[in-house]
């Protein structure tokens, strides 16, 4: 669909949406294992665990799987009951999160809580007479922290155990003592974390609630099971995920499996036997011998999701680039790249790639070529695409692989910039796929703010570099001698460096309230708003100022002021620049972000709305013609500016959290191409 100032963007491309990804090998087609499946849980004579939101059982030695389950909605966490018979889960049948049971050999699932709230399946009391859960439906405020609960399999009310807080845990067989993890994480994800929120492993006795728990110093030690009197568990004390066992009698601690390459996952016992996830398969881990093996598991079903279907990925729109005069926009969408046309045509898909991530798009200056990461061999790569996706891509291995962000083209379409999830500012030579660092950031912080941006005779890159103050400045290097320089003097936090198209200025933001806020892992800093002013460095001494006072003089004829559109020639006189730097008048300090530049002496940045219901963000304009900074648009999630400076595409924001029912036309977010020299804002519904 076009993109226009009133009509919004609905994309939708025909995705094979497969259960295989790089590095990852789905086995089924060959007749193999199944892989992805999770949450396992063990009885005497089989294993259930959860693949397509649905919950499957399967003989202990492995084989074929049976379906427990089969709804649209999502099923976790199953849990044998101590006699094998019934497995509890939690699942969302009536789109809420709750537990339910059902027979092992099968039957319809029978629910047993109704809170408005996720009830998270714990296991099974000893006597197989209760399901225990974990839920904080009465510790909502000021936190929701999680407690322990138990149901009557039979149906009725719902009871806390005595413990205040609880998250994973398992009741020991003997009824007497629960092993468990105090707290939930806010990313448990996270590799090697040692930070606050991990704790040590809690056994505590339920009736006279003493606490021991194994040795432990930092690691994140989750998922505790009972086999006797051994408590096995999750540990990274290694470096690596792996299951480790605390004997609560001889009070010793062992590693039990020494993985290298994935983490393990989950973890369960039962039957004499534990159970856990590591690398996608199941494995069982014998008691006795200490040996695991990973089981042959074939789950075999209709999976309609599997089918090729039309997705809807406009609320997925992302990293917007412009054609060089504005007539087509690039987007990024669920890991593929297309082109829109402002007017007419068809949308394309030139990636087409459903098995892999291509991403961060960017169009060269002179329109011919479209620019992405792709890590569809398994390791990011940039590849090289005719605008149009007709001709075969060309891909450049990089010299260093790693994560790669903000792709640049030079002005000149001959080099691209780009930075590096280690901060490096890297440089690429088209031609030859040379690349060389010229700049960087020291210091890791939860924002990446290089921001790097072309000098217009793609000669020079200017980027935002932290000292040791954690201020940032201004960093100026030419990419042809290495030659670099600081522009700004640090007692400012700087940002944000974009070049005037005329070449004779260097924009940026910059703050002057900014010691308050710059310890970003000490809290006190977490009140206090960082505010940004515009401002400018004139580049040449023989340039004037472009803010000196104003008078209208007669001067008789103009002439022809008829631009030559060459490329201007970017010099800077770096003795005495910081006596050049020009507070931009009629920009009060605000919450800006985004600075880009648009025709000669104009730029654009981005000012955060603040207030209830606020959707999106206001996009000023300034231009050194009037001196002035008025709104230019409302609305504005992101936006790019075409490389002639005349076009302007703006996305408006997707939805806040999962929709109750699926978003309105005003609600989707879309795109809008508008002619950057507008007179007057517009509304950013459409």
């Amino acid at each position: 669909m076009p993109v226009s100032r009133s009509t919004g963007l609905l994309l939708a491309v025909s995705l094979l949406v497969a259960a295989s990804m790089p590095g990852v090998v789905d086995l089924r087609a060959a007749g193999e294992a199944t892989r992805l499946l999770r949450t396992p849980t063990v009885s005497a004579t089989h294993v259930a665990f959860a693949y397509a939101n649905n919950i499957w059982v399967v003989e202990r030695t492995g084989g074929n799987a049976r379906r427990l389950t089969s709804f649209q909605g999502q099923a976790s966490n199953p849990k044998f009951s101590p006699d094998g018979s019934t497995i509890a889960f939690s699942g969302d049948y009536g789109g809420n999160t709750d537990v339910y049971i059902v027979p092992a050999e099968g039957g319809e699932p029978t629910r047993l809580t109704w809170y408005p709230g996720a009830d998270t399946v714990q296991g099974w009391t000893p006597d197989g007479t209760h399901v225990l859960f974990a839920s904080s439906r009465a510790t909502a405020a000021p936190s929701a922290a999680p407690r322990f609960w138990t149901v009557p399999a039979a149906g009725g009310v719902e009871v806390p155990l005595a413990l205040p807080r609880g998250y994973q845990g398992k009741i020991a067989p003997d009824g007497k003592r629960i092993a468990y993890r105090m707290n939930n994480s806010w990313d448990d994800e996270r590799r090697n974390y040692r930070g606050g929120q991990n704790r040590p492993i809690w056994i505590v006795d339920l009736k006279t609630f003493d606490l021991v728990s194994p040795p432990w110093t930092d690691s994140k030690d989750v998922d505790p099971v009972w086999l006797g009197d051994t408590v096995y568990f999750i540990s990274d004390r290694d470096g690596m995920a792996n299951v480790w066992s605390y004997d609560t009698t001889a009070k010793t601690i062992t590693q039990r499996t020494k993985f290298i390459d994935f983490d393990v996952k989950a973890l369960d016992a039962g039957g004499g036997a534990v159970v856990f996830e590591q690398g996608g398969w199941i494995h069982l881990l014998d008691s006795k011998s200490g040996k695991a093996q990973m089981l042959t598991i074939k789950a075999a079903g209709d999976f309609p999701w599997m089918m090729p279907h039309f997705e809807d990925v406009t609320s997925r729109m992302t990293n917007l680039a412009l054609s060089a005069t504005g007539k087509r926009v690039v987007v990024e969408a669920r890991g593929e790249i297309f082109t829109i046309p402002s007017d007419k045509g068809d949308v394309r898909n030139i990636t087409n790639a459903s098995g892999s991530a291509e991403r961060q798009p960017s169009w060269s200056p002179d329109g011919k070529w479209i620019s992405y990461f792709s890590d569809k061999s398994g390791e990011y790569k940039l590849v090289i695409e005719a605008q149009d996706g007709l001709a075969a891509p060309r891909e450049i291995a990089f010299q260093k692989p790693t994560f790669y962000y903000t792709p640049v083209w030079s002005p000149d379409s001959k080099k691209l910039l780009y930075t590096d999830t280690n901060l490096n500012v890297w440089v690429m030579d088209i031609a030859t796929g040379q690349a060389k660092v010229v700049g960087g950031d020291p210091w890791m912080v939860p924002q990446r703010t290089l921001a790097p941006s072309w000098s217009p005779d793609s000669t020079w890159v200017a980027f935002a570099s932290r000292l040791p103050s954690l201020y940032r400045v201004i960093v100026v290097s030419n990419v042809e001698t290495g030659e670099k320089k600081q522009v700004t003097d640090g007692l400012a936090d700087a940002m944000s460096p974009v070049w005037d198209a005329s070449g004779k200025y260097l924009w940026f933001l910059a703050s002057t309230d900014f010691g308050l806020k710059s310890q970003w892992l000490d809290m006190t800093s977490y009140d206090h708003q960082e505010t940004f002013a515009l401002y400018l460095a004139v580049l040449k001494k023989a340039d004037p100022s472009p803010l000196l006072p104003e008078s209208d003089e007669e001067t008789g004829s103009t002439g022809s002021t008829e631009s030559t559109g060459s490329m201007p020639v970017v010099q800077i006189d770096f003795d005495g620049l910081s006596q050049r730097i020009l507070p931009v008048g009629g920009v009060p300090s605000r919450q800006y972000s985004q600075l880009r530049a648009g025709a000669t002496g104009t730029v654009f940045f981005l000012e955060a709305t603040i207030g209830e219901g606020a959707r999106g963000q206001t996009l000023h304009r300034y231009k050194l013609s009037d001196r002035k900074s008025l709104p230019f648009q409302t609305g504005v999630a992101e936006y790019a500016v075409s490389a002639d400076g005349k076009k302007l595409v703006y996305r408006t924001p997707a939805p806040q959290g999962p929709p109750a029912a699926p978003p309105s036309p005003d609600q989707r977010p879309s795109l809008f191409l508008v002619d950057a020299d507008k007179t007057a804002p517009t509304s950013g519904q459409g």
